[in-house]
């Protein structure tokens, strides 16, 4: 068991973090095959003779494997190489059914990048980007499915993955997650991984060590493998932390190892002494041709890439005027955020889109357990829908609850025609909401005469008596602005 260590002791120390994380693309066929990615399948039949490496087999590069890893790498503001080789990593495990991975090894084809995550207290941190590289993923072995054997599903051999590996520049266990959030975040609105990391179609290698304060050289760095969760990163992070200084802090020795993170306990455990490189006796993949990435090919990406979170995010707090929180929300997903930026090319109530993207909007995809592509109100009807209610042609409260509701269930209407046939278009006529006021005053002639005392207060009273004689119709700016002229006529 490890004890908390004491506060003072904590800070001699600096936390190093580096991390390395495998996302799973989504390609509907292997990284060297034609067979089939489908998640769920039942075990082992998603498999040929390719991807089990029998003799007299042949691999074959998926070309969007590459395309994806351009794609990422451009997001990363990473230098894209031009010549690219593949490498047999080699060990042998019963999941593994080749012995060897196919990966890249001394060619990866993203490096020296970098992603900007803005701190809690305003300050820009930038975490550097290593290497982003191609490779198939490994089988699954599986120990609680039979009481006596260990079971291998080898359905997600060949599996293609990019793995992104950062510089140790982390110093946090909030930094680590903020930047698992992003790079999730960015990876879907690439399209090019789903993220979910539940289903293991992203993991995360955490590299940590400490060191004193101050200290230029780097601790002994441990290895925690495989987590499928944000949160278990942080935890294990933090758990690593303090079992290293407490252990210096005793005068042992921090082993170089590779553990695991028990999510139950909290804690982390040692599985095996950490690899070096010439363990895997990496050599040039023989079966396979270098990949050329022409500056064509790299341009012809990023005119296709969409807009990206940091760009959208920066365009709705400058341009727009939001705030970071509600820009924050609006592109926390890309189908939300590329709806909302439709919505704003067909009107300048950029705000009133915002409340009613956050509000109605998102509040009928979770009451239905839907998602943004099956919302049925296109962007430009939502538009049309928030010039009506900001231009005083319907009251928002009629908006909310009668003409939102209605373009549901007929989302081809346009609002303003919709709303003339439901009756919910406001009462501007300024001569028939003078007649209202007045027989509003003939009723209520005590409270005329207490307002007039000086009891502005009593303008509520009048407004509501006013909506009511005109059935919720009038319009709220110009009967009220009315009131207040002819009391104080």
């Amino acid at each position: 068991m490890i004890h908390p260590v004491k506060q003072t002791e904590e800070h001699a120390y600096e936390l190093v973090v580096g991390l390395e994380v495998h996302a799973q693309l989504t390609t509907r066929s292997k990284a060297f095959s034609s067979d089939p990615t489908e998640y769920g399948a039942a075990p082992n039949t998603q498999v040929s003779p390719i991807t089990l490496g029998h003799p007299g087999t042949l691999p074959l590069l998926n070309h969007q494997v590459v395309e994806d890893a351009i794609r990422l790498g451009l997001a990363l503001n990473c230098h894209i190489r031009e010549r690219n080789e593949f490498a047999r990593k080699n060990y042998f495990y019963a999941d593994l059914p080749k012995g060897y991975q196919i990966t890249q090894h001394t060619t990866p084809i993203a490096t020296e990048g970098f992603m900007d995550l803005k701190q809690a207290d305003g300050q820009v941190f930038r975490l550097r980007i290593t290497r982003v590289h191609m490779e198939e993923d490994a089988g699954k072995s599986m120990h609680d499915q039979d009481a006596f054997d260990s079971l291998i599903d080898l359905n997600r051999c060949g599996v293609p993955l990019l793995e992104i590996v950062t510089e140790p520049d982390i110093r946090s266990a909030a930094q680590a997650g903020q930047y698992l959030t992003e790079l999730r975040r960015l990876l879907r609105y690439l399209d090019i991984c789903d993220g979910n990391m539940e289903e293991g179609s992203m993991r995360c290698d955490a590299n940590i060590s400490v060191r004193k304060k101050g200290s230029a050289q780097f601790g002994t760095k441990v290895e925690v493998k495989n987590m499928n969760s944000i949160r278990h990163v942080q935890k294990a992070i933090e758990h690593e932390y303090e079992r290293q200084i407490a252990l210096l802090e005793r005068g042992e020795v921090i082993n170089s190892e590779t553990r695991s993170f028990d999510a139950g306990r909290g804690n982390t455990f040692a599985l095996r002494s950490k690899e070096q490189a010439n363990d895997y006796r990496y050599f040039p993949e023989p079966d396979l041709q270098p990949v050329m990435v022409t500056e064509e090919w790299k341009s012809a990406v990023r005119t296709a890439m969409p807009p990206l979170p940091a760009e959208l995010l920066y365009d709705f707090t400058t341009r727009c005027g939001l705030s970071e929180y509600d820009a924050g929300v609006l592109t926390e997903t890309k189908e939300i955020a590329l709806y909302y930026n439709d919505a704003i090319a067909h009107t300048k109530h950029f705000k009133a889109v915002a409340n009613w993207v956050m509000g109605p909007v998102k509040s009928w995809i979770n009451a239905n357990a839907l998602s943004m592509k099956d919302f049925p109100i296109s962007a430009n009807s939502l538009a049309r829908l928030c010039e009506l209610v900001e231009e005083g042609g319907i009251s928002h409260t009629a908006a909310v609850q009668k003409l939102f509701p209605a373009l549901l269930n007929e989302p081809e209407e346009d609002p303003s025609e919709l709303a003339n046939r439901m009756g919910l278009q406001q009462v501007q006529d300024t001569s028939e909401l003078t007649r209202l006021a007045q027989e509003v005053f003939m009723a209520w002639p005590e409270k005329v005469a207490a307002y007039r005392s000086g009891k502005k207060g009593m303008i509520g009273l009048f407004m509501g008596e006013l909506m009511k004689k005109s059935g919720g119709k009038a319009d709220p700016k110009l009967a009220t602005k009315l009131l207040e002229e002819l009391l104080e006529g």
